[in-house]
């Protein structure tokens, strides 16, 4: 059962390098600490899962302040708020309900777009998700 949480432990982390929203990182302490407690008693699976689990959301509550009060603070900038009505080029095409790859800036972007649009074509940041742009054609603007 250790291999089992910490098979999860590091898949949660690795997800969460690509997101960085610190909710996975959470998870994957608490998977971590699960794995700890099957090592002194590997049969209470149950046992197991409430620990991990307490701890995920324990990190998730008493983090969230903290988070919060970093963001909030004096010189803090979040680079991703800034990128929507920022210019970019699509460097992998990208069809309508499928995600391609946009450049804006020195960052390479996942996107999705409305149209249908072709690589080397210039665009517009319309919206920004956690790892994810909207964009249409730069001509586009309405």
């Amino acid at each position: 059962m250790v291999v089992f949480w910490l098979i999860a432990a590091g898949v949660l982390f690795v997800v969460e390098m690509m997101t960085l929203t610190f909710y996975l990182l959470w998870l994957s302490i608490g998977a971590l600490a699960a794995g700890l407690v099957s090592l002194i008693v590997p049969e209470a699976i149950l046992f197991q899962v409430v620990l991990g689990s307490l701890v995920a959301l324990g990190l998730t509550i008493f983090s969230k302040p903290l988070v919060s009060k970093f963001r909030s603070s004096r010189g803090f900038k979040d680079t991703g708020t800034e990128i929507v009505g920022r210019q970019g080029i699509v460097i992998e095409p990208i069809e309508q309900g499928r995600y391609g790859q946009v450049k804006v800036g020195g960052d390479t972007w996942s996107a999705s777009s409305d149209q249908s649009l072709g690589k080397d074509e210039v665009v517009r940041v319309v919206k920004r998700g956690t790892t994810i742009i909207e964009v249409e054609r730069w001509g586009d603007m309405n």
